[in-house]
């Protein structure tokens, strides 16, 4: 095996675990941070994505924005490979994304607050089909209301958020579960639909 191998698979780990980014040793900083630098240039030269500063992008997600539908990433935010987002979607500071998770703004967007994690395999898609019975749902209309997501929020794995929810700070939402009505600060949810099982303000 070679160096070139070692990088190479050291990049792989870190693209699906991106928090160890931010406590590279010198030594792997000095590839690390150029190879991070060529991605988010070309990246934000390709799509309308504006990306802050000391982030992390795998070069295994996928980002789509165009004008008017823009991808706005804050500074320390992480995104892992194999995460899908689609514009308009803009980020606070330090927030992460990973792995598998899939987000769309639709027309309206999705705000996502500062310190917010986002755990792997997450879906959150701001718009919804019309389901009248007498036309086939994919030629009806769309509507979109947006997602906002507070700050210091915490979603499980396998969790999904529907269109016009917002979810407030400091709330947490169980692995799995499907959110389809607002969240209030500080309440712990879980099940389908998502209920109050708690309140962090509990767990001092």
């Amino acid at each position: 095996m070679t160096a070139d191998d070692f990088r190479e698979q050291h990049k792989k780990r870190l693209s699906w675990m991106p928090w160890l980014y931010f406590s590279l040793k010198d030594k792997h900083k000095a590839w690390a941070l150029p190879w991070q630098a060529d991605i988010q240039a070309r990246l934000m030269q390709l799509e309308t994505v504006h990306i802050g500063s000391q982030c992390f992008v795998a070069p295994e997600a996928e980002l789509f924005a165009e004008p008017g539908r823009d991808i706005r990433i804050g500074n320390q935010c992480m995104i892992a490979a194999g995460v899908f987002i689609h514009g308009p979607v803009e980020m606070g500071d330090e927030v992460a994304i990973n792995h598998g998770s899939s987000l769309d703004g639709g027309r309206v967007g999705i705000n996502i607050g500062s310190r917010t994690r986002i755990a792997n395999n997450v879906t959150i898609y701001a718009f919804n089909h019309g389901m009248a019975p007498d036309e086939p749902i994919y030629t009806q209309k769309v509507s979109s209301k947006g997602i906002v997501i507070g700050e210091d929020v915490w979603i499980g794995a396998q969790a999904g958020i529907v269109d016009g929810v917002t979810i407030g700070n400091h709330a947490v939402v169980g692995m799995g579960a499907i959110v389809t009505r607002d969240v209030a600060p500080y309440s712990i949810v879980a099940g389908n639909p998502a209920r109050p099982i708690g309140d962090r303000r509990d767990k001092r």
